[in-house]
This record gives structure tokens, C-alpha cells and sequence, in this order.
């Protein structure tokens, strides 16, 4: 600056000055942080809370001369433009989330306010990140949210278990099904082996009947064909006695003593 006017911006390296003419005016392009604590808002279920955030920013080097003639420096770039957006741009996407989902869906939440930041930020400065640091409620909401995260996930436990018992019963009931086919598949198995078994038996049988009625038959037909077969049986298994009683007009066995059959006589020669 010379005179209290600014004169131009030193780049990096080897500058000069006059004394008592010229002054120097310092600002920084590096990324720095700025941190903003307490700040109050309120959820979309009214829920009063408080809120510590850190912005990231940086000034662009060939912005710096108006960040020193619109703002009079760093400072009065962050009071009168920085911080104001970061206010009422948290205030404002904070209240569009109930205080459950603000600590439950938190990444959602920084990810809006940093968007919503810089968005409305226009001007010799860049931000680069947003981080919510902290989000404090009241303590009795945090207990009263501390019991009802507790009891959704006792609520979760019982349905996993119920779903596990109905899984287990499901696994039983396809067990006792297998079991019943199994035993029935065997006394179906058992039925037929028996059923065969006197199918076979009973044809056994009737082949064996049918045969011994064959051999009947085939004797019958041989005696009725063959009258002498008897006597000739008889007398093959006759052993040459005579019985040693007799009673009148008894039938001597095998000797046919007819007299009424007149001997044939021999022919004379």
C-alpha cells in the first residue's frame, strides 16, 4: 500500500518498500479453518440443539487485493460474509431434519449444510469442506433417545428371533415331512415285498396243484384205457403167498377161478 491505497500485491520472493510511503497488508492464500461453536438451531420436530462446526477455506491469490478493498482484510471477510452464510445456512437444512434423523442420518446432515455453504458463498473465497464437529441436545432427549434407540433394537432382536424360530420350525416341519415319506416309502416297499412273496406262494401252489390233478388225471385215463394194469401192478408186488385161511366163495387174490369159463382144451395132433 503507498499512501493508504493499495499499490498492487507482492508475489513470492525478494519486494522492496519505501519507508514511511509504503506499508505492507498481510493475507494469507493458504486453506485455513475456521471454527464456529455453539451455534443454536432448532429440528424440524422443535427440538432446540447446539451445533460446532469447522469450515475449511482458502482466499484465491489473484482475489486477495479485493478481499482488502471490499472487507478490509481476512476478518472482515469471515465476519461479514463467512460466518454469516455458515449461520443461517446450518439453521436453516438443520430445521429440515427431526432430531432422530439428524443423529441417525449425520453424514446427510453435514453433506446438506456444506452444500447449502457453499453454494451461498460468493465472493473472494473458496470453501472447501464443511465437518459438524458436535450436535448437542438436551439431556433429557438425548436419554429419551438413548431408550428408544434401545428399545427398537430390543424390537429388531425379537423379530430376528422370531424369524429364527420360524425358520427352525419351517427346518422341523420339512424333517418330520421327510421322516413320514421315508417310513411310508418303507412300509410301502415292505407291502409290496410281501404281496409278491404270496403272489409267489400262491402260484407255487396252484402250479403244484395243477400238477398233481395232471398226474390224477393221466392215471385215471391210464387204468380206464388199461383195465389188466391194476392186476398187473397187483400181481408185480405180489410175494407168491396164498392167505393160509379161507372163507367159502372167498376171492383168492389175482386168481380168477370163474367156473362158469369152460378150459380150453388143447388140439389133438
Amino acid at each position: 500500500m503507498r499512501y493508504g491505497a493499495v499499490s498492487g500485491v507482492a508475489q513470492p520472493g525478494l519486494g522492496f518498500k519505501i519507508p514511511v510511503i509504503d506499508s505492507i497488508v498481510r493475507i494469507s492464500v493458504q486453506s485455513k479453518a475456521a471454527i464456529y461453536n455453539s451455534m443454536e438451531a432448532y429440528s424440524r420436530d422443535q427440538q432446540p440443539a447446539t451445533m460446532n462446526l469447522s469450515v475449511n477455506y482458502r482466499i484465491p491469490p489473484d482475489r486477495v487485493e479485493e478481499v482488502y478493498a471490499t472487507y478490509g482484510g481476512e476478518d472482515g471477510l469471515l465476519s461479514r460474509l463467512v460466518e454469516r452464510r455458515v449461520f443461517e445456512e446450518s439453521k436453516t437444512v438443520f430445521g429440515k431434519f427431526n432430531a432422530v434423523e439428524a443423529i441417525q442420518e449425520r453424514s446427510r446432515l453435514n453433506q446438506e449444510i456444506a452444500q447449502a455453504i457453499q453454494n451461498s458463498v460468493r465472493g473472494p473465497v473458496i470453501i472447501d469442506t464443511v465437518q459438524i464437529e458436535n450436535i448437542d441436545f438436551s439431556d433429557s432427549y438425548e436419554q429419551s433417545i438413548e431408550q428408544r434407540m434401545l428399545a427398537e433394537v430390543e424390537v429388531q432382536r425379537l423379530r430376528q428371533n422370531a424369524e429364527r424360530e420360524k425358520v427352525q420350525a419351517e427346518i422341523t416341519v420339512t424333517q418330520a415331512k421327510a421322516q413320514a415319506d421315508a417310513r411310508r416309502a418303507e412300509a410301502e416297499a415292505q407291502a409290496d415285498a410281501v404281496r409278491l412273496q404270496a403272489e409267489a406262494e400262491a402260484d407255487a401252489i396252484r402250479l403244484k396243484g395243477e400238477a398233481e390233478a395232471t398226474a390224477i388225471k393221466a392215471r385215471g385215463d391210464a387204468l380206464r384205457d388199461n383195465p389188466g394194469l391194476v392186476a398187473l401192478t397187483q400181481a408185480e408186488k405180489w410175494d407168491g403167498q396164498l392167505p393160509t385161511t379161507m372163507l367159502p366163495n372167498g376171492a383168492i387174490p389175482m386168481l380168477n377161478l370163474n367156473s362158469s369159463q369152460t378150459p380150453q382144451k388143447s388140439p389133438d395132433y
